[in-house]
């Protein structure tokens, strides 16, 4: 017997999740819902998701798919030295937060109360604070993280420092041009963690 799980079924709803995502809808986004905009009957969403979390986080990996993260994030995995590789993911998040705000600015319009939503957006922010905790441990590797922090506390304030919500409020609410927040970000990271040579 054939697979219910075809993989050009699970593109094709994965494509409706984002588009009823990204629409301006106050819809739930029910899995009834993607099963109506997608032609399909509300068993095969399920055949392919077993829950509405699990639909929601596919469907945020499958945009970093579209957006090719993984090219975004070469420059600091392939990074020599752990002051490069600081300067290469904080570039590369400044490249990646305007392609994503608009799935984030729909997740939080689902609302705080929305326990899936949450847990697919937070999903993302773990492997975002994963890849600001290499960055860290590849400056203590090499001796060069400031002694006041612990990789830890470090990565911590790294990820904070690296927010999304911090980089909209700048170039999008306040009108920064995003050379110039990206100018100011290396600075600050650059002097709060990195030993000087």
């Amino acid at each position: 017997m054939m697979s219910k799980k075809r993989p050009e079924t699970r593109a094709r709803l994965l494509d409706t999740v984002l588009n009823l995502l990204l629409s301006e809808e106050k819809s739930g986004l029910r899995m009834i819902d993607v099963a109506k905009a997608a032609g399909v009957t509300r068993q095969t969403v399920y055949d392919h998701f077993s829950n509405r979390s699990e639909m929601l986080t596919a469907a945020i990996l499958h945009f970093g798919d579209q957006i090719d993260v993984d090219s975004l994030l070469a420059d600091s995995r392939a990074a020599e030295t752990g002051e490069a590789r600081l300067a290469a993911f904080t570039r590369a998040m400044t490249v990646v937060f305007p392609r994503i705000n608009p799935l984030h600015k729909a997740l939080t319009r689902l609302g705080e109360a929305d326990a899936d939503a949450k847990a697919a957006w937070d999903n993302r922010l773990a492997a975002m604070k994963q890849g600001c905790a290499a960055a860290i441990a590849a400056l203590a590797r090499d001796g060069r993280l400031r002694p006041e922090w612990s990789e830890a506390t470090a990565s911590d304030y790294y990820f904070t420092l690296l927010g999304i919500d911090a980089w909209a409020h700048c170039v999008l609410d306040c009108g920064w041009r995003e050379d110039a927040y990206l100018a100011h970000l290396q600075r600050v990271t650059h002097e709060t963690f990195v030993t000087p040579a």
